[in-house]
């Protein structure tokens, strides 16, 4: 038997802000059609809204541009895009229905959907985007709890995050983003609550469903929350875990929150080290103890919490750092955009600090170009915001002395600020070789990994915890630690031998289809509701 028309019709009748593409550039009518051109391409996107006194008035799309500028012959730089956007514009209310939107695009003969809320723009949507959301529900559709949610219209559950946030710059910011995101798409929870963690001295314009805020240094601050958060209507806590994050010693203020809420708390550890010292043991110890369930991005970590700080099986579980869903295409065919058609293309990205050994990389390029003169590595990312207040450019200034020492300039390019996800995408999509040369086995997540393993690249990394379990399934090219020879041995491997680059690439991308964000959202949902007894 099918699945019943009851689910089929909640899907129908889930809200079209759901299915919205909330980045959509925006331009102002009087820019030049060229500057869309740079954007679109920019943020791989097939269309930009047209603004005009702050409110959306057409469309200028892909089609637009070849139909009526280049076929035409009109002059990108000249032309601007009121004259050849289309308009008016088509618009829907975020609380309409995915069938109602579906009902306009077909009735319109149009392609894509303004989607507000209120008088504000929310962003666009289009058939295949309200196809994939519809999917991406359908695909659960045997998961009982989120069937009851859809189907029967259950009370949503609640749930607060705290983490740092964009638009602060930082990987865990990024990582709680991307996750909210993918729970929120699938509809099942009542909108997220973020309380967002600020360093000193800074101010944040954050968007609206931040809610709270803690600031890093102030004991007082974590007690204040926990206070709002027992009062709120939130249901479970979703805690970010990070040593550097929280104020005091190794992170203890968020000992003070913890101890004082009143509510269930799941909480994501992005790093157990297994050889911690004692301070550091002592607040990751009572961090676990005051959670009522605990996830970590390696299953190395489960065995890791059970050994070292006796936690209980049950209560720890393992849910992959996710990555987002991308197709598996050629580098040749993105290096044209970024103008590097004509290079062998290596990268690391992520935010600069040391620790990450990239030196050993850089070291490793000399040899490499014996070979293949044509490489270019890319080191993409600025440095991390904390190590810039503690000690400037110092590590990268020594990067880039040791790449001038080494006489290879013309073969290693800083990529010097912090990428849009659409653009570090693109950046790995034209790369051949994705090198990982972090020094020290202690890292148990990596979101650079599975960024690179979700755009099927081959990838060459020391065997550090969560790359070790990759390497072992075949889908990761290992190498020694602080060793360029080695890394520059296993690089070579790859570049000169396309069958073995072919297989590792399709390893690398089948690895990563089970982590990408929406099924990595819903082993949330899942505990969270587990959590709630639900």
């Amino acid at each position: 038997m099918g699945v019943s028309s009851s689910y089929l019709g909640a899907l129908l009748s889930l809200p079209v802000k759901s299915a919205v593409r909330h980045s959509t550039p925006v331009l102002l009518t009087n820019s030049p059609v060229s500057q869309a051109v740079n954007v679109m391409i920019r943020d791989n996107v097939g269309a930009v809204i047209a603004l005009e006194n702050g409110r959306p008035v057409g469309i200028l799309t892909e089609k637009d541009i070849l139909s009526r500028v280049i076929k035409a012959e009109k002059d990108l730089d000249l032309i601007q895009i009121r004259e050849v956007m289309s308009q008016p514009i088509i618009s829907i209310g975020s609380e309409k229905t995915i069938k109602e939107a579906l009902d306009l695009i077909r009735d319109k003969n149009i392609r894509r959907l303004v989607v507000t809320e209120g008088d504000e723009l929310l962003g666009l949507t289009t058939e295949r985007r309200l196809l994939e959301t519809a999917h991406e529900r359908y695909m659960l559709r045997n998961v009982d709890r989120v069937k009851r949610v859809i189907s029967e219209k259950v009370a949503k559950p609640s749930i607060a995050f705290i983490s740092t946030y964009p638009p602060r710059e930082c990987g865990i910011a990024t990582y709680t983003s991307d996750l909210v995101d993918a729970i929120s798409r699938l509809y099942v929870l009542n909108p997220p609550v973020i309380t967002a963690i600020n360093d000193r001295g800074s101010y944040y314009d954050y968007p609206s469903t931040v809610r709270y805020q803690i600031e890093r240094d102030e004991v007082e601050s974590y007690s204040k929350i926990a206070k709002k958060l027992n009062q709120s209507e939130v249901n479970v806590i979703n805690l970010q875990h990070e040593f550097g994050l929280f104020g005091g010693i190794w992170g203890e203020y968020i000992l003070n929150l913890l101890g004082e809420l009143e509510k269930p708390v799941v909480t994501t550890l992005h790093t157990v080290l297994q050889d911690p010292p004692k301070d550091a043991e002592r607040v990751l110890e009572e961090i676990i103890k005051y959670s009522d369930k605990v996830t970590v991005m390696a299953r190395i970590g489960i065995k890791i919490c059970e050994e070292l700080y006796a936690t209980f099986p049950d209560k720890v579980r393992y849910v992959p750092h996710g990555c987002p869903n991308v197709p598996l295409i050629s580098s040749d065919t993105v290096k044209k955009s970024l103008d590097l058609q004509d290079r062998v293309m290596l990268s690391t990205f992520g935010l600069i600090s040391r620790g990450k050994g990239i030196e050993y990389a850089i070291k490793a390029i000399p040899e490499i170009i014996e070979y293949v003169p044509r490489v270019l590595y890319l080191v993409i990312g600025e440095t991390h915001p904390e190590v810039r207040k503690q000690e400037g450019e110092s590590y990268r200034h020594s990067l880039i002395e040791l790449v001038e020492s080494l006489g290879i300039t013309e073969n290693v390019r800083f990529v010097n600020r912090f990428l849009s996800k659409s653009e570090l995408i693109r950046f790995l999509q034209a790369t051949d070789v994705y090198i990982l040369p972090y020094p020290n086995r202690e890292q148990i997540s990596s979101g650079t990994l599975l960024y690179a393993l979700s755009t099927g690249k081959a990838i060459v990394s020391t065997p550090f915890l969560h790359a070790e379990e990759v390497i072992s399934e075949g889908g990761v090219r290992g190498c020694e630690f602080r060793d360029p020879s080695s890394i520059a041995a296993m690089v070579l491997e790859l570049l000169q031998n396309e069958n073995i680059k072919n297989n590792y690439q399709k390893r690398a991308y089948q690895y990563s289809r089970d982590m990408i964000w929406p099924n990595v959202g819903m082993k949330f949902v899942n505990l969270f509701y587990e959590t709630l007894d639900l």
